[in-house]
This record gives structure tokens, C-alpha cells and sequence, in this order.
């Protein structure tokens, strides 16, 4: 079973996810998906104490950290 979501967008978020789709050669739902799952993801780390955050794969040091998810 599946679910259909209305939601409201700003132009310039549109505009990003239209390039991320056309850059990875998907479409606008299946990138909305992914945000999704690593919502989820990033809220399920945080309930377990974890951060989330990008790292270089080369030194494995903590670029940037996502906080506010």
C-alpha cells in the first residue's frame, strides 16, 4: 500500500530538488523519499545518542556536523 502527500514547497527548494533529480537521474518523489529515510534515520541516531555528520573518507575526520534534524 502506498500513501500520496500534498505538500508546499518554495520556489528555490523546488529548484534544488528539480536539479538533485535531473543530477542523479531519478525523479522529484524518489529524492523526497531519500530526505525521508534519512530523516528518519538521523532521528532514530539521535534518540539512541549518536550525531550525524560528514566525514573525510580519507582521514575519517568530522567535517560538518547536521545538527537541528
Amino acid at each position: 500500500m502506498s500513501v500520496r502527500l500534498n505538500l508546499v514547497l518554495s520556489d528555490d527548494l523546488n529548484r534544488e530538488i528539480d536539479k538533485a533529480a535531473a543530477e542523479s537521474e531519478t525523479n522529484k518523489s524518489e529524492i523526497l523519499r531519500k530526505a525521508l529515510q534519512l530523516y528518519l534515520a538521523a532521528r532514530d541516531g539521535k534518540l539512541r545518542g549518536l550525531k550525524l555528520g560528514l566525514v573525510e573518507p580519507k582521514t575519517e575526520k568530522l567535517q560538518t556536523e547536521i545538527i537541528g534534524l
